[in-house]
């Protein structure tokens, strides 16, 4: 049976963004073996609660759309692009869910920084540093990274077979790369696994908990599922774990009464 995936559609704002980014998102969950269930951002709480039911993961993808700093307590600067509060919305339902049943979240991009302000983390609103964090979709390898070893991520970037450079406690990579904003302060039990290494920018955090597989990452994967073994390792460990999620017994207890 093939596994369930909930992703919510990028933006309430842009239908012509959806269009381009959702199918790359879908077609890399089909490719890993799952299948996505688009969670449209007009729908109630309550048909958002019936469309997770079958749910056995929540990815959380990117969108031109920033999250609101009011979420971590600052005043919006100029940079800082507009909100999306139907997006918001949704992904606090998804997080919520993912959280209480401890099922496997994937975060990528606005993803990461939606699941780090949920966490009562912060955010950098506009990036100014030497390294160009917004070459443009195509660029495949914009800047190389450092990942910490014994993150999950390291594991992953092993396990694919893709080459990578070892030095001290690190494992050195190239991603892609769009966005202005990053991480500042990681949220609540969220740890650093990969740093930009031109400019020490946070690009991917994890959860903190061997349990429950929450991996989110700044860069986009899923544009580069076809040339990169390192990407194709992301989501096929985010499958994996969604396959063998189980419901909680108490919350499944719960359930049945």
């Amino acid at each position: 049976m093939t596994v369930l995936i909930a992703i919510p559609e990028p933006t309430s704002l842009d239908v012509e963004y959806n269009g381009r980014a959702l199918p790359q998102y879908v077609e890399s969950l089909e490719a890993a073996g799952a299948q996505a269930v688009v969670i449209p951002l007009n729908a109630t709480q309550a048909h958002v609660a019936k469309m997770l039911e079958g749910v056995k993961g929540v990815l959380l993808p990117g969108s031109r759309f920033d999250v609101d700093p009011q979420q971590y307590g600052e005043a919006r600067i100029a940079e800082c692009g507009p909100k999306d509060e139907a997006r918001t919305a949704v992904d606090e339902l998804l997080l919520q869910d993912a959280f209480n049943l401890k099922k496997p979240i994937l975060g990528i991009c606005q993803g990461l920084q939606s699941l780090n302000v949920w966490r009562n983390g912060s955010l950098v609103q506009h990036l100014q540093t030497t390294v160009n964090h917004s070459p443009g979709r195509e660029v495949v390898e914009a800047h190389p990274v450092r990942v910490a070893e014994g993150s999950r991520l390291a594991q992953l970037l092993v396990a694919s077979g893709e080459q990578f450079d070892y030095a001290g406690d690190e494992l050195g990579t190239r991603v892609n790369s769009s966005h202005h904003q990053a991480v500042r302060v990681p949220g609540d039990k969220l740890r650093v696994s990969a740093v930009s290494s031109g400019d020490g920018v946070i690009e991917a955090v994890e959860l903190d908990a061997p349990e429950h597989f929450v991996i989110a990452v700044q860069w986009h994967p899923e544009r580069t599922y076809a040339q990169s073994a390192f990407s194709r390792a992301i989501f096929a460990a985010f499958t994996s774990a969604a396959e063998v999620w189980q419901a909680p017994r108490i919350a499944a207890s719960v359930a049945r009464a």
